[in-house]
């Protein structure tokens, strides 16, 4: 069985804070993997409870402009799922719990038991998969059983009661409400629907509900962790990133972990103010 720090673990913890947790998405291999490394690490040094690593994926649907751009700058530079899991096992060394935000096709062409071996092995805490919906994914359920690994699905404003019911009986961690139709990416505000979504979620029975799609502000990190258990932020940590870089376009690993540290800075302190 799997000793791995879970996100439901980290999210309780923060509850008994009597706060809402924060949750970082960060693309593996942008700029670098050891990049995505110490950006995560400077990250959690500085108020994030929960990373997400994205393994780079060809057709990222999901995906806005921002991310859309880190993405193929990872896949450019040749990232793969092996190195994937080195940071994830890196990243897992601060005792945060380590999801990892995927696409399914690359979890189906590496092998759904022989992932689940290596992830677990690796410190990792679970998946987020935004593309496939419990009832597809019973081979990725039974392996993450027999991990003890987080299995966390999507719901949206459109999701019927019944697609409520089912996601929250089958996912563990915790429900990732998407807080607007469309892709991620920053907005001036947060979908009208959000905290009903959440709401809703929760009375169909899940534990633990997170919102992300949107989020880029302390102002909206405190609007949000007043109704929901965690605030998921990834397109303005990528957008610092891409900020940092000098004026030839490259990137030097401590200017990318400092500016990784500062949106979680003002994104915890958004949440703070939120108790």
């Amino acid at each position: 069985m799997s000793a791995n720090v879970t996100s439901g673990v980290s999210i309780d913890k923060a509850r008994a804070e009597g706060r809402s947790s924060l949750i970082t998405y960060l693309p593996v291999g942008f700029p670098s993997v050891e990049g995505t490394v110490a950006a995560a690490k400077a990250a959690i040094a500085e108020g994030t409870d929960v990373v997400e690593l994205g393994l780079p994926y060809t057709d990222p649907m999901m995906d806005g402009g921002t991310i859309q751009r880190a993405v193929e700058h990872a896949l450019g530079h040749g990232t793969k799922v092996a190195d994937v899991l080195r940071a994830v096992e890196k990243v897992a060394t601060t005792g945060a719990a380590v999801l990892v935000m995927t696409y399914w096709n690359p979890i189906f062409r590496y092998g759904v038991d022989r992932w689940a071996r290596d992830f677990s092995a690796a410190g990792g805490a679970g998946l987020i998969t935004p593309d496939i919906i419990p009832e597809e994914a019973a081979d990725w359920i039974a392996a993450a059983d027999e991990r003890d690994l987080d299995r966390v699905f999507l719901v949206a404003p459109s999701s019927t009661p019944e697609r409520l019911r089912l996601t929250a009986a089958a996912s563990r961690g915790f429900v990732y409400a998407a807080s607007t139709m469309g892709v991620t990416g920053e907005r001036a505000s947060v979908g009208a629907l959000a905290e009903k979504l959440v709401a809703d979620t929760r009375a169909a029975g899940a534990d633990r509900v997170c919102l992300g799609l949107g989020v880029s502000t302390a102002e909206q990190a405190k609007e949000i962790a007043q109704y929901s258990d965690g605030v998921i932020v990834g397109s303005a940590y990528v957008r610092a990133m891409f900020e940092s870089a000098d004026a030839s376009g490259v990137f030097n690993t401590a200017d990318v972990a400092r500016a990784a540290g500062a949106v979680s800075a003002e994104l915890r302190g958004g949440i703070e103010a939120a108790r």
